[in-house]
């Protein structure tokens, strides 16, 4: 159906306690394809769906009709069970495509029509979702849905890592580390910090060699790959020397680290004194509970925080989206889509992010 069917009728509708106007198409179905999970455990828990019910809005938020929906490791650990969600859900918790309906307290952020991005949302994985409209983020006519889609989770915690998470601990001129420079976050964070004016020691598997160059670093640690698996081996080359050896054994005043367990100990010991261990992702398990003590040897701060609390109004949001956007336009950040699943291929897409082998943006095309 087109826009203007979409944007044709208006009707009103009583829930949420009160009556409300919800503009929308008299063709928006009942039903939706969508990747659900009733069950936690594997990736083949997900099962595609073709008559999940179209959600209905409350007040503030807008329907979006999804064309891509993005990839993130929090998707596996809400699916495995290692983070609760009541079941049964959808997921997902990034996505864009095209406005289809609004409330009227939306209408000051989007309208039926608008191309736009989002994420912190949950229940993506679907063709359509009920967005809160101070949330969608317009999208410039110069840069391609799939590459906004890209920016969301993955690009707006890049931009908190490097331009706020730290406290103001770690200074432009100064170094960071950052781990898994050639994939994900990682990708994304060490460019932004050569924006921002760090200097930057990446790490990377031999694999992604390649990648991790394009983004700018100013050194990099190439590591082994896990027997069988895409992963870095942190074992096959001592890290903390070859930091403190860059550093002039001052070491660096920030980590980036959202590998955990296999890491932890490597970011405290690579930390200059009053450097802070930015710890955001459990990619190899979560970081275990450890003495405070250990950071006393160097005054050093530890922080794990999450992206929900770095945009936390609109204002936040549009100025993180706002940067990133700009320097896609102007050449100064380069976004990697580096594969595309249909929704049927739900579970095949969780399959090739997990296995570490991703290069970039993992995407469904909904």
């Amino acid at each position: 159906y087109s826009l203007e069917e979409m944007a044709f009728a208006r009707q009103t509708i009583r829930g949420f306690g009160g009556a409300f106007q919800k503009r929308w198409a008299s063709t928006i179905p009942e039903t939706m394809r969508a990747a659900v999970i009733r069950e936690t455990g594997a990736s083949t828990n997900m099962k595609v769906e073709d008559d999940y019910a179209v959600p209905k809005l409350a007040p503030g938020q807008v329907l979006i009709q999804n064309e891509y929906a993005g990839l993130n490791f929090i998707d596996t650990y809400h699916r495995s069970g290692l983070y609760a969600r009541e079941l049964p859900f959808i997921g997902g918790q990034e996505g864009g495509g095209v406005v289809a309906a609004t409330t009227p307290e939306a209408e000051q952020f989007c309208k039926v029509g608008d191309r736009v991005a989002y994420s912190s949302v949950f229940q993506t994985y679907a063709e359509f979702t009920a967005v809160p409209a101070a949330k969608t983020l317009p999208v410039p006519e110069d840069v391609p849905l799939d590459v906004a889609v890209a920016c969301g989770v993955q690009g707006l915690t890049a931009h908190y890592l490097t331009h706020s998470a730290h406290a103001g601990l770690a200074q432009p001129g100064q170094w960071m580390l950052i781990h898994g420079a050639g994939s994900g976050v990682g990708q994304w964070a060490t460019q932004m910090a050569k924006i921002r004016g760090y200097k930057v020691i990446g790490t990377c598997s031999k694999g992604k060699e390649a990648v991790a160059r394009g983004t700018g670093a100013d050194e990099l640690i190439v590591l082994n790959e896990v027997e069988g698996t895409s992963y870095e081996d942190y074992t096959s080359v001592d890290i903390v020397s070859r930091v403190m050896e860059v550093t002039g054994g001052v070491g660096v005043h920030a980590v980036i680290d959202g590998i955990g367990a296999a890491t932890y100990e490597i970011a405290l010991n690579s930390l200059a004194v009053r450097g802070i261990f930015i710890s955001y992702g459990n990619a190899s398990g979560a970081v275990p509970a450890y003495p405070p003590l250990k950071h006393i040897a160097k005054s050093s701060f530890m922080t794990r925080p999450k992206l929900n609390d770095y945009s936390q109004t609109r204002e936040e949001l549009l100025g993180r989206a706002n940067d990133i956007f700009g320097w896609i336009s102007d050449g100064s950040l380069k976004v990697t889509v580096d594969r595309l699943f249909p929704l049927a291929e739900a579970a095949e897409g969780h399959d090739y992010l997990e296995a570490g082998k991703s290069t970039g943006k993992v995407l469904y095309k909904i």
